[in-house]
């Protein structure tokens, strides 16, 4: 891998992690457009160091919290009942799935699942579950001429179930195009949360996830085409634009739809197909050779 490659990849890492469309199939398909051998699953994970750095930075203050709730409340009875320890447990709960599951299917991650075809599928697939998820939340919200407002949850209301149902939204994100953030927000929304309480348990529960992931991948940075610099590169870089990234982002699903990344998602699945059914690029463009 080129440094100019690792510059292009952490820009897209960084651009596309915290928004719902995928940062592992724009890795993916970046690679395959530009004549570049796949990236893989080891330099996704460990760009996603960068972008859970900002994640860490961004919430630091209810990270914090959260920590030393929890921390407090293994010794302390009287504090778990608190919000913020629970939410340290929710965390940890909602983590489980894409663990075992990460572990159960690593082959499948690093192999068929980054087949073209299957990320045009789950750009598709995923952007019309996100587009009713966002309806339902819109017509909540707004109500109607027969229809009153209906309040939706918020974390406080976050218990075991739900934070499960979470997690395994999360782990759909092992499939590239899927999108961590658009599996976990969507499922929130379809459970009755708010968009903001779904982004931000979306965002928290990908803390252990990523870094987990990352580090387990270590290992793998020096094999093949992926080396330790140009990958400590394009994590940096992931970084400085994924934390501009989930500042806009947060602040824009406060009084916007998902609507346009629901339709860039499925114009983008469609045109993959074309491409892929018309020869012009192969479904499994950029796997050997670079």
């Amino acid at each position: 891998m080129s440094w100019f490659e690792s510059l292009i990849l952490g820009l897209v890492q960084g651009l596309t992690e915290f928004l719902p469309i995928s940062s592992s199939a724009h890795l993916r398909l970046t690679a395959a457009f530009a004549g570049w051998h796949d990236p893989g699953a080891a330099f996704t994970a460990i760009t996603q160091i960068g972008t859970e750095a900002a994640v860490l930075i961004y919430f630091r203050k209810d990270i914090a919290r959260i920590v030393s709730a929890w921390s407090r409340s293994l010794t302390n009875k009287a504090l778990r009942s608190d919000h913020d320890a629970k939410m340290g447990w929710l965390v940890i709960v909602g983590s489980i799935p894409i663990g075992v599951l990460g572990l159960a299917f690593k082959d499948q991650i690093e192999g068929p699942f980054r087949d073209l075809r299957l990320i045009a599928t789950t750009l598709i697939v995923m952007g019309i579950i996100l587009g009713i998820a966002d309806r339902l939340a819109a017509r909540d919200e707004s109500g109607g001429k027969h229809r009153a407002v209906k309040e939706r949850k918020s974390l406080k209301e976050l218990g075991v179930r739900d934070g499960l149902i979470f997690g395994f939204c999360q782990a759909l994100a092992l499939i590239p195009g899927v999108s961590r953030s658009g599996a976990t927000i969507s499922g929130g929304l379809l459970m009755g949360y708010t968009r903001e309480a779904a982004a931000r348990y979306s965002f928290l529960l990908a803390v252990p996830a990523v870094l987990a992931s990352g580090a387990f991948e270590l290992k793998d940075a020096g094999e093949g085409h992926v080396s330790w610099g140009p990958t400590i590169f394009a994590t940096i870089i992931a970084f400085f634009v994924g934390y501009a990234v989930i500042a806009w982002f947060m602040k824009f699903i406060t009084t916007k739809s998902f609507m346009p990344f629901v339709i860039y998602r499925i114009l983008l699945g469609i045109a993959l197909f074309i491409l892929v059914g018309t020869d012009t690029l192969s479904p499994h463009a950029g796997e050997s050779g670079g």
